[in-house]
């Protein structure tokens, strides 16, 4: 069977200028980050992150409390926003409250579990069905799609999607600007989406959090004056899941392979991450120092860092930290350009999600075993442990 020819790119519509809401989410997020550092040692006692911990990579007690400022900010679009965004906006951050409330739990405390912050985030799909009667009946896979067809797996399919997104964000939340650049990448990609299909409440939507975010991100990169905590990065990856569940179901023509093109980075880290340990005889929540950024930190940025600085080593760590960030912040162009292209087409769509997927599992070959090797080859051969912790 041949596949349909590749679509050609679409034209943007012609948008009216953003509105104010993507603005002031955007200030309001930037002013409260700013007020938390200022206030930090107020605060400081119980919203700091320590040093001690394998996936720690900063040098100085910093608050983890930013999504606190991303929340307000989309608090604030949601008050100045037209009615049928501020609709939208709602019932996201109502939806979004459990991941939320859960993410800063532990950001505060630093008791919460990872169950209990997954069975949040999954709680957070939940309410989204109940508050608009939304969820996932379709993802361009003929078995599933007829399984969909029944609310109670429909639901559950699209809880544990959203689950998914959202700790897959939190994975990724190592390095200054990562997390929350992904997720302003990724927002903007499916605004782009929106666009090109005429859901422009869905897209102005998407550029309000987005902008958000990036208020936030103008204090934590490069210097990480500010993290996004587990409160951020569980609501920032919940609003990123809820917007492509929006997206398709609003938009029948948009293939569901479309929005996981656009997360595939973080959905590949959380799945071959889950592989390598079981490998390994690892717990699959095992917190560990051999995710691809920590990787290409360690081995490629880091060594040519300190050739530049070598009798400066605290510039050392403070640079790798937001390079590494910013390095895999921008990966996520690609995927979403390639998406824009292939917005009607699921068989390309899947194409394009394998094809990043298999990119990620070469590349993390080559720094395991510092040589270039077939991904199929590495997935299906035991992961040596010992190698991959040189």
């Amino acid at each position: 069977m041949s596949l349909p020819s590749l679509p050609s790119l679409p034209s943007l519509p012609s948008l009216p200028s953003l509105p104010s809401s993507v603005y002031v989410a955007g200030i309001v997020a930037f002013l409260v980050a700013v007020l938390l550092v200022m206030t930090k040692h107020w605060h400081g006692h119980f919203s700091m992150d320590s040093l001690v911990g394998a996936q720690k990579n900063h040098t100085e007690p910093t608050p983890r409390i930013g999504g606190v400022s991303v929340f307000a900010g989309v608090v604030a679009a949601y008050v100045v926003a037209q009615p049928e965004r501020a609709e939208i906006l709602s019932m996201l951050l109502l939806a979004g409250m459990p991941a939320f409330v859960f993410g800063l739990a532990e950001d505060v405390t630093k008791k919460v579990g990872v169950m209990a912050r997954l069975l949040a985030t999954m709680a957070s799909g939940v309410l989204g069905w109940l508050l608009t009667g939304i969820s996932l009946t379709g993802v361009d896979v003929p078995l599933l799609d007829s399984l969909l067809s029944y609310t109670f797996i429909s639901v559950a399919f699209t809880a544990f999607a959203v689950g998914g997104v959202a700790n897959a964000v939190n994975i990724i939340d190592g390095f200054n600007g990562l997390a929350s650049g992904f997720v302003v990448i990724a927002l903007i990609g499916l605004a782009l989406v929106a666009a090109m299909v005429g859901d422009i409440n869905l897209a102005f939507t998407c550029l309000a959090i987005a902008m958000a975010i990036l208020g936030f991100w103008l204090v934590n990169w490069p210097w990480g004056h500010l993290f996004l905590g587990d409160g951020g990065s569980y609501f920032g990856g919940f609003a990123l899941a809820w917007a492509s569940v929006l997206l398709i179901e609003r938009n029948s023509s948009v293939s569901a392979f479309v929005p996981l093109l656009i997360c595939i980075h973080p959905i590949t880290e959380v799945l071959f991450s889950i592989y390598r340990r079981r490998m390994s005889k690892v717990s699959p929540g095992h917190a560990d120092r051999l995710h691809l950024h920590t990787l290409v930190m360690r081995r490629v940025v880091r060594p040519r860092v300190r050739r530049l600085y070598p009798d400066e080593p605290k510039m050392v760590d403070r640079l790798r930290n937001s390079i590494t960030g910013l390095v895999f912040a921008i990966a996520a162009i690609p995927a979403a350009l390639v998406a824009l292209l292939v917005i009607n087409s699921a068989p390309f769509a899947a194409l394009a999600c394998l094809g990043f997927a298999l990119g990620y599992v070469t590349l993390y070959a080559r720094l395991v075993r510092f040589h270039w090797c077939s991904p199929i080859t590495f997935l299906f051969v035991r992961i040596n442990r010992q190698m991959a912790s040189r």
